[in-house]
Formats: structure tokens, C-alpha cells, sequence
């Protein structure tokens, strides 16, 4: 038998001792107090920062009576924490009906930051989610079911429903004709270009209508950003051709969802309806949707210094490697240890369990604990769910094993500590710093950094503009779709790793 045919052979059975390379590396693991200590410095670090923010975050709203402590958070059906501002020219519909209008124009103003001081900054034009059309609900009660297709100020026509759900329509080029319908539970939405030829937009089912509900013509402009803050906006539009099926009555006029002024009487910001022969302007102010950022603080902000906490367990894994490495020498003809692949697996195992438990014990104590400061400071807190609070949790704790796996990829790639510590710090935590300030927030789909959004609590809604930064609570990815690019770079270094190996081994017997 050749050398190199005894060599493979040797190479498969040697995965039969695979347990023992393990029990090995884990030995070899704590028997390094620093590797151990420096563990234990990354969950000091992010608990520690986590808890500092939750326990000096301090949140208030002005209302009539003064500043003082915000209101209970507004939930939708589903529990999801909204926004339900609008004003509303209605009708009670009894049983199945329908309305039809024609949206003729719509404009609006925007409030900026003063450029002088002590001078109104109002410019006019319509934010992008700007929203007029038609409405029909369970009540007047905010956060109650609905249905509504709508021209948009930036994003053509939609059907929503339930303030998470959204469907887009065609684009608005000109007046639009809006029809909305009702059979039992089920809505349908239509739009035309010239009030003959319709195209259904979309048709949801609501669940439970009363057999009496609401149904209108509403106008809302959530405000236009500015520097992570929402400076007042309002939209108008121009309803005509008005038809309605089932309700005949008189409109009914509400400003729904309107805050009242110091003097617990006067609305501020307040809506209204203008009637000119057969046409209504319809002015509205607010938003139909998700509370992004209005809904309150977000559970994933007591992983803020996660990022941070995550450069130790990145230095473990690297040098877990590096000393090994340095410990072995490079021979000729068949190496000492023919197995390098096996030894570099039992390593990766032992560095991604020991830093799963390490982000588990982190994530553990600061998501709970964090959240129950921010609510004993009286803060409003977005609501969050059993199984989004565990996703946050277990989902670092998975985010942290795959930073610390592609941290010992590039290590047993690039062979030198400096330079793969280096590299996995500017994969994994420079582009969470730079989107943490709102500069190149993209860098979170194409980087390990994506990894992040597993522990994002609120979702990223694409009917609700936010700052581009995760303080903003803004993730380009979903969650799970996240954390598969961190685990395919971990995965790709590590193929690449092995690879080279089994091309080098057999030639030059060179080994971990």
C-alpha cells in the first residue's frame, strides 16, 4: 500500500476517535484561565451596559395635565403596538354595503425644526405614507379591527387591515377611484383609473364584524422624520363622486384619536372636513399603523453593548486556536497527527458550546432583567411576547456561537492571531457600531453583522418609514434570515479551512 492510500485510510478511522479529541480540546479549554476569564468578561460587559441604559432610561409624555408619565401603549388585534390617528367622515353601515369615491387631489404641510428661531418652519408637499381613501371598522374604539384602501403620498395605492398588514396596488397617477365593500367578514378593495373598469387591490376577512359598522372616508399623514424625531405633518384630500350602498344616512364627523391641549379641551394638531358642494376635503393628522417608535422602548435595547461583548468571545476563539497552533510544528511526508480536520472540528464544537452558554447566561439575565427596570422606571415598553422575549434570548446566545465559530474559521485560515482578530472584529462588530449610528445601515445584509437582527423584539414593517439606525429599531433583514448569513460565513471559513487541509496534509504534513 502507497503512503498516501495509508494516509486516507488512516485519515477515516481516525474520526472514529472523534470523542476523544473532543474531551481533549474541552480539557485544553479550561485549563486556560484566560480564554475562561476573557468568557466571563464578555457577558460582564454586555449585562453590565445593558443594565446601566435600562436603569437610567427615562421616559415622559406631554399631555393636559403636564409632563408626567406616558399612557399605556396602544395595541392592535394582534397585540402589535399602533398608532390609530386619523379623521373619520362616516356612516353605520348595517350588513353587507359598499362605498365608492373618487380621490381627486391630495396635498398637505410638514413642520420642520424652526430654521429661525421664534419663525414657523411649515413646508407644503405630502409625507410618503401620507394616507386618504376609504375605511371600514368594528367602532370608533382605537385599535378595534378595520379595513381601508388608500392612495399614499409616496407608495400608490394600498390595502391595509389590522395595522400590520399591507398589500400595494397600483401606482397613482392622477385622480383615483377607491372602492371598498363589505360581505359579512369579508372586505374588498378596488381602485380605477376612470370609475368603470376596477382592479380588486385585495380582499381580508375580519373576523367577527358586528353586523353594524363603520364605514367613511378618513385622511391621516404620520409626521415626516427628522433626525430620529417625527416633526408634525397633516395631509388633505379631495373626495367627490361619492356613492355609497347599504347607508344613507347624515356624515358623521370624529377626529379620532385626537390629544387635547393644556386646557384639556381644545384638540392639538386637530382634523376636519370641509364641504364644497358635492366634494369633502378631509384634513387628518397621525397614522393607521405599527408605533415603531411611538410604541415605547424595545426589549432588544438591553442588548446594546452586545456588539461589544461579543470582541472577547471573538479574542477566545482565535487564540483557542492560535496557541494550539503555535504549540505544533510543520514536518514532511506523512504527519504526526494525520487528522487536522478532526481536531479542527472537536475545536469548533467546543467554542461554539462554551460561547452559546456564554451569550446564553448574557442574554439570560439582561433581556428579563432590563425589561423589568425599564417598566419599574415607569417607561413605556413595546409589548412583546413569551416566544419573541425567548427568540431575543436563545437567538443571541445562537448569534454569539457563530461570531465566535467564524472568528476560529479565519483563524485557521489567515494562521495569525492579530490579523484574524482584526478581521473578525470588522466583520462582525464595526458594521453593528456604524449601523448602530445610522451610516451604512446595507452593511447588515451583506456582513456577519446581519446576525444581529435575531434579537430584534419589534419588526422591521415596510408600510412604516423609520431612522435608518438600530436605535430606530430598524434591521434591513428578518430575524432567522439574519442570523443564516452569519452562520454561512461561519460555515464558509471553515470549509475553506478544511479543505485546505486535506489538499495540503498528504504533501506536506502540515497539521493544527
Amino acid at each position: 500500500m502507497n503512503p498516501f492510500t495509508l494516509y486516507r485510510s488512516s485519515q477515516r478511522a481516525g474520526w472514529d476517535r472523534f470523542p476523544q479529541s473532543l474531551r481533549a480540546e474541552w480539557t485544553r479549554f479550561r485549563s486556560a484561565r484566560g480564554l475562561v476569564l476573557l468568557m466571563a468578561a464578555s457577558v460582564l460587559v454586555t449585562v453590565s451596559l445593558g443594565l446601566l441604559v435600562a436603569g437610567g432610561a427615562r421616559s415622559t409624555c406631554v399631555t393636559s395635565k403636564g409632563e408626567g408619565p406616558c399612557p399605556a401603549t396602544l395595541v392592535g388585534p394582534d397585540g402589535t403596538a399602533v398608532r390609530d390617528k386619523y379623521y373619520f367622515v362616516h356612516q353605520p353601515l348595517k350588513g353587507n354595503g359598499s362605498i365608492t369615491a373618487r380621490v381627486s387631489d391630495m396635498t398637505g404641510q410638514m413642520r420642520l425644526p424652526d430654521a429661525v428661531p421664534g419663525v414657523r418652519n411649515v413646508k407644503q408637499g405630502v409625507v410618503p405614507w401620507a394616507k386618504a381613501g376609504l375605511l371600514v371598522r368594528q367602532s370608533l374604539t382605537q385599535g378595534t379591527p378595520y379595513a381601508a384602501v388608500m392612495i399614499t403620498g409616496g407608495h400608490g395605492v394600498r390595502m391595509q387591515h389590522n395595522f400590520t398588514h399591507d398589500v400595494a396596488g397600483g401606482s397613482v397617477q392622477g385622480p383615483r377611484w377607491l372602492r371598498l365593500t363589505r360581505s359579512g367578514d369579508t372586505i374588498t378593495g378596488y381602485e380605477s383609473d376612470d370609475g368603470k373598469t376596477w382592479t380588486e387591490v385585495s380582499t381580508v376577512e375580519l373576523t367577527g364584524l358586528p353586523e353594524t359598522v363603520e364605514i367613511g372616508l378618513f385622511a391621516t399623514s404620520p409626521g415626516t422624520l427628522w433626525e430620529m424625531a417625527m416633526a408634525f405633518a397633516q395631509a388633505t384630500a379631495a373626495f367627490d363622486q361619492i356613492k355609497l350602498q347599504g347607508a344613507n344616512g347624515s356624515w358623521l364627523r370624529d377626529d379620532v384619536g385626537a390629544s387635547m391641549g393644556p386646557d384639556g379641551k381644545t384638540p392639538h394638531h386637530p382634523g376636519g372636513v370641509v364641504e364644497s358642494g358635492d366634494k369633502l376635503l378631509v384634513t387628518g393628522g397621525g397614522d393607521i399603523g405599527p408605533a415603531t417608535m411611538e410604541g415605547g422602548l424595545r426589549a432588544d435595547l438591553t442588548l446594546i453593548g452586545g456588539a461589544v461583548g461579543l470582541i472577547p468571545v471573538l479574542v477566545v476563539a482565535v487564540s483557542f486556536f492560535t496557541a494550539e497552533h503555535r504549540r505544533r510544528l510543520i514536518g514532511t511526508g506523512l504527519p504526526a497527527e494525520p487528522h487536522p480536520a478532526r481536531l479542527l472540528a472537536a475545536k469548533v464544537v467546543v467554542v461554539g458550546a462554551v460561547a452559546f452558554v456564554a451569550g446564553l447566561v448574557t442574554s439570560g439575565v439582561v433581556v428579563p432583567v432590563g425589561l423589568a427596570m425599564l417598566r419599574g422606571n415607569q417607561n413605556r415598553i413595546q409589548p412583546i411576547t413569551l416566544g419573541t422575549e425567548l427568540r431575543v434570548i436563545i437567538g443571541y446566545a445562537a448569534l454569539t456561537a457563530a461570531a465566535a465559530v467564524l472568528a476560529l474559521g479565519l483563524a485557521a485560515l489567515v494562521r495569525r492571531g492579530i490579523v484574524a482578530i482584526g478581521l473578525a472584529v470588522a466583520l462582525v462588530v464595526l458594521p453593528h457600531l456604524l449601523a448602530t449610528a445610522g451610516l451604512v445601515p446595507w452593511l447588515l445584509m451583506i456582513t456577519p453583522a446581519a446576525g444581529f437582527a435575531i434579537t430584534q423584539s419589534v419588526p422591521t414593517f415596510a408600510h412604516v418609514d423609520v431612522d435608518p439606525s438600530l436605535l430606530g429599531g430598524y434591521y434591513p433583514l428578518p430575524p432567522w434570515a439574519g442570523l443564516a448569513v452569519t452562520c454561512g460565513y461561519a460555515a464558509l471559513a471553515l470549509g475553506v479551512a478544511i479543505a485546505g487541509y486535506r489538499r495540503k496534509a498528504p504533501v506536506q504534513g502540515q497539521f493544527i
